[in-house]
C-alpha cells in the first residue's frame, strides 16, 4: 500500500496516542480533561500548548500551531509528511510500502572506489538514523570484543567506568586505522546496511579529503554515544586515549552539526535522565561524559552534561519543560570558575531556577565522587547558590564594601550591567520577567546596602546609553569618543577580519573581562551568532 493510502493513515492515527507521542518530547501536566506543556516553538513561560486526548490533537494558543500526531511529528522533528508517516508507522509496528527504493547499499564489498549516494538518500533522516545506529553498534562491539581495544577498556576502568555502564550507554572505540568504519560498511553481510561513504560523512563519522577520499573522524578515540530525546543515537563524543595524544592535539572531538545533531539543543544523557528529572524536579548539569556516567553509578540519576559548549539559552529552554531546579556543577579548576560568571546572563533572561555548585580543590565530578563518595557530593549540591548570589560572591571576593566604596561601586555596576543588557528585559518584557528583575534589584540593594531606587535609576541610565534609537544623538555621542581599550579594539578587529577565530574567543573570553559596555554588547551578540 502507498504512502497516500487513507486506510494506512487512519490505522496509524488510531494506533499512536498523541499523549504518548508528545510526552516523549515535552513534559506534560494534566489539567482536567486536557494536558498542558511549555510550547517548544516560542519563549513560553506559562504552559500554552494543550493536548486533547479525546480529539487526539494539540494546539498552542500563543503561536497558533496545532494539529494531529502527523503535524506534531513533522513540526518537532522538522521532517516532511512521508518521513513522519514512516516514523509513526514504525512506532505502531505497521508495515509500509515505500514509494521509492531507499538505495543505501552503494558501496560493494571490496570496492575501493569512492561511493556516492543519491541526494535524496543522504538527506533522508530515516536512512541517517539507521546508519548512526549501525555505527554505534560497530564501535561498541569493537570496544567490548577486540583485543586491540584493551587500552581503551583500561582507560575506562581507570576512570571508574564499569562494564555495566559501557553496555548500558553503548560506549565504543574507534581504532587507529584511517578507514576502519568504511571497511565495516563494505563487509556488511546485510546489503541494506552497506552504507556509502557519503552517508557516513553526512552523519559526521568521516571527513572528506581534497582528493575525494575519506578518513575516520574519531580514530584512536573512546566514543560516548549522544542520543536525542527518543534515545536514538545522533552523534558521538570522542576522547583521545592518553597514550595517543600525538595523533591529535584535541583531547575531545564531538560530531559536527548534522541533520540529526545540533549540540546547542541536546544534552548528554538527558534521554535516560528524563524520568528522574521529572520525578525529583531537579537536574545536575556537568561538563564531561565520564562525569555523568560515574555520577549515575553513584546514584545521581539526574546528571546530564553539555556537549563541548557552555550552557546556553536553548539548553535552558529544553530544561524548562521539566519545571526543574537546574544546578550547574562545573569543575573546580580556574577554567570552570571563569565560566560560571557568564551564567548570570541566563539566570536573568530565563524563567528558571538556575543554581551553581562549586567543587573544591580543582576536582572534577568524576574524581570527586571516586575519592569522597556520594554523601560529600550531595553536600556540595545542597550548598549550591543561585547565579546572582554566585556572581555577587565573585565580584566581592577580597572586597570590604564599607571600606572600599570605589571598588564596591565598580562591582555593583558590573552586576547592574548584566541586568541592563539582558536580552529580554526591554520595553516589551513580560510581567514575569519584570517581577524577576525587580526581585534582583531588591537583593542587590540589600547586598550592597544602597537604596533600591538608586539601582533602578542606574539600570535605566545604562539602557538609555546603550540602546538609543537610530539617528538619535546626545552630547555623550557627539562630544567624546567611545571609551574602548586597546585590547578591546584588537578583539573587535579580530572578530571582524578573522571570523573563524570567533568560537575560540567566545570560549576563552568572559564578558566580565571587557570594561566597555558597548564592546560587551557586541561580544554578546557574537556569542549568540556562534551558538546559532
Amino acid at each position: 500500500m502507498s504512502f497516500s493510502s487513507f486506510d494506512v493513515k487512519e490505522q496509524i492515527r488510531q494506533s499512536v496516542d498523541i499523549v504518548d507521542l508528545v510526552g516523549q518530547y515535552l513534559q506534560l501536566r494534566r489539567e482536567g480533561r486536557i494536558l498542558k506543556a511549555l510550547c517548544p516553538w516560542h519563549a513560553d513561560s506559562r504552559p500554552s500548548l494543550q493536548v486533547n486526548p479525546q480529539r487526539q490533537s494539540f494546539k498552542c494558543w500563543v503561536c497558533n500551531i496545532g494539529g494531529d500526531i502527523f503535524s506534531f511529528l513533522m513540526k518537532i522533528e522538522n521532517v516532511d509528511f512521508p518521513e513522519a508517516l514512516e516514523m509513526l508507522a514504525e512506532r505502531a509496528n505497521i508495515s509500509l510500502k515505500p514509494q521509492r527504493p531507499a538505495t543505501i547499499n552503494i558501496a560493494q564489498p571490496g570496492d575501493a572506489s569512492v561511493a556516492t549516494a543519491p541526494a535524496d538518500t543522504i538527506n533522508d533522516k530515516r536512512v541517517l538514523f539507521r546508519a548512526m545506529a549501525w555505527a554505534e553498534e560497530q564501535y561498541h562491539r569493537y570496544l567490548v570484543d577486540s583485543a586491540e581495544a584493551e587500552p581503551a577498556r583500561r582507560y575506562l576502568d581507570q576512570r571508574g567506568i564499569t562494564d555495566e555502564s559501557i553496555d548500558r550507554y553503548k560506549l565504543g572505540y574507534s581504532p587507529l586505522a584511517w578507514d576502519w568504519i568504511i571497511r565495516q560498511a563494505r563487509q556488511e553481510k546485510q546489503t541494506e546496511l552497506r552504507f556509502s561513504e557519503r552517508i557516513l560523512e553526512r552523519i559526521g563519522l568521516l571527513i572528506a579529503k581534497e582528493n575525494g577520499s575519506f578518513f575516520d573522524r574519531f580514530r584512536g578515540r573512546v566514543l560516548f554515544s549522544i542520543r536525542d530525546p527518543q534515545s536514538r543515537p545522533v552523534a558521538f563524543g570522542g576522547r583521545i586515549l592518553p597514550g595517543l595524544s600525538d595523533t591529535s592535539p584535541a583531547k575531545y572531538v564531538n560530531s559536527p552539526e548534522t541533520p540529526l545533531f545540533s549540540k546547542s539543543k541536546l544534552l548528554y544523557g538527558l534521554d535516560s535522565a528524563r524520568d528522574a528529572i521529572a520525578k525529583t524536579k531537579s537536574a545536575v548539569v556537568m561538563e564531561g561524559y565520564t562525569d555523568v556516567l560515574v555520577a549515575r553509578q553513584f546514584g545521581i540519576a539526574t546528571s546530564i552534561a553539555v556537549l563541548g559548549t557552555a550552557l546556553n539559552e536553548r539548553h535552558i529552554q529544553v530544561l524548562r519543560h521539566y519545571d526543574a531546579t537546574v544546578t550547574l556543577l562545573l569543575d573546580g579548576d580556574e577554567a570552570g570558575q571563569k565560566r560560571t560568571t557568564e551564567i548570570l546572563d541566563l539566570f536573568i533572561a530565563e524563567q528558571i531556577d538556575l543554581r551553581i555548585a562549586t567543587l573544591p580543590d580543582g576536582l572534577d565530578p568524576c574524581d570527586f565522587l571516586l575519592e569522597r563518595g556520594t554523601a560529600e557530593f550531595n553536600a556540595v549540591l545542597a550548598g549550591a547558590v543561585d547565579a546572582l548570589e554566585h556572581a555577587y560572591r565573585n565580584v566581592t571576593r577580597d572586597l570590604d564594601i564599607q571600606a572600599e566604596p570605589h571598588r564596591a561601586t565598580q562591582a555593583l555596576d558590573s552586576l547592574l550591567q548584566k541586568i541592563a543588557l539582558a536580552p529580554r528585559l526591554r520595553a516589551d518584557t513580560s510581567a514575569d520577567n519584570r517581577i524577576r528583575e525587580s526581585g534582583m534589584l531588591v537583593r542587590l540593594a540589600r547586598m550592597f546596602e544602597v537604596p533600591e531606587e538608586l539601582l533602578r535609576q542606574r539600570v535605566m541610565e545604562m539602557r538609555r546609553n546603550v540602546r538609543k534609537p537610530r539617528g538619535a544623538e546626545s552630547e555623550s555621542t557627539t562630544t567624546e569618543p567611545l571609551q574602548v581599550t586597546a585590547c578591546e579594539r584588537e578583539l573587535l578587529e579580530i572578530l571582524l577580519l578573522e571570523p573563524e577565530c570567533a568560537a575560540v574567543a567566545v570560549a576563552e573570553i568572559t564578558l566580565d573581562s571587557l570594561p566597555s559596555p558597548h564592546v560587551r554588547l557586541i561580544f554578546e551578540k557574537c556569542r549568540e551568532l556562534v551558538s546559532e
